[in-house]
């Protein structure tokens, strides 16, 4: 997709996050916001990597993260003490208490890890949801899905178009982005192209990549076709056999 096209794609989903693409246009705050959205989509890669780790942190101060004394922490440690560095992505990992089964990876290198997830799985389940996680990272999925969150931000606050940039978005506003990118649905073929990474991943290390269907069987299980980490993915039943041809390979 060319420059003009990806902007333009910025534009249309910014506009859909604020309101009707002929009201926003209707008033000066909207050609505000829109100004915005126009500024920003030239954001370059650091300001939106350094920009993910402000919200990370924010994310961090609103959860509840387990301290380092934590038997969750020490698990975890003890599973990434070898995968600090994965492809060239310095990752930094924590557990967030809490009983919903999720975990998630922003662009920066944050990977966060639900104890709800950590309760079920074992050692190995838990290494393939990881790897698929840095999946997202490494293929860019993280990063084009934090961007465009980020960058319909910045149409809401109208913040570039005052002539300031994404560095001025406030703490607060921060939080809220990184909440909205958790929430955020990864398209299917991402999905699907972060479970071949995550095989492997797995594969790679001499670990058991046939823990990702057991991983994701364990989770249909306790919470069907969607919900917790399953809500924003394909069809559970259809990504275990994708899963399972993969590992075949």
């Amino acid at each position: 997709m060319n420059k003009l096209k990806s902007m333009t794609a910025s534009v249309a989903i910014a506009l859909a996050l604020v309101g009707c693409k002929s009201d926003l246009l209707e008033n000066e705050a909207g050609m505000s916001a829109l100004g915005g959205v126009l500024t920003a989509a030239t954001v370059s890669e650091n300001e939106v990597i350094n920009s993910a780790k402000l919200s990370a942190q924010e994310m961090d101060k609103k959860s509840k993260v387990a301290p380092a004394n934590s038997l969750y922490t020490k698990r975890l440690d003890r599973l990434v003490s070898k995968y600090q560095q994965v492809d060239g992505l310095k990752l930094n990992y924590k557990v967030y208490l809490s009983k919903e089964m999720n975990a998630f990876a922003m662009p920066d290198g944050t990977v966060r890890v639900y104890s709800g997830l950590m309760d079920i799985l074992s050692d190995q389940e838990l290494l393939s949801v990881i790897g698929h996680e840095i999946g997202h990272v490494k293929l860019k999925h993280s990063f084009n899905q934090y961007k465009q969150t980020l960058l319909a931000a910045s149409a809401r606050e109208g913040i570039t178009a005052a002539g300031g940039t994404v560095a001025d978005l406030a703490q607060s506003q921060l939080g809220e982005i990184a909440l909205q990118f958790v929430n955020a649905q990864f398209s299917q073929s991402d999905e699907l192209e972060a479970d071949v990474y995550g095989v492997a991943f797995m594969k790679q290390r001499g670990l058991n990549p046939n823990a990702a269907v057991s991983a994701f069987q364990k989770l249909k299980r306790y919470s069907g076709e969607g919900g917790g980490l399953l809500s924003s993915h394909p069809a559970t039943s259809e990504r275990i056999n994708k899963i399972k041809a993969e590992i075949a390979k």
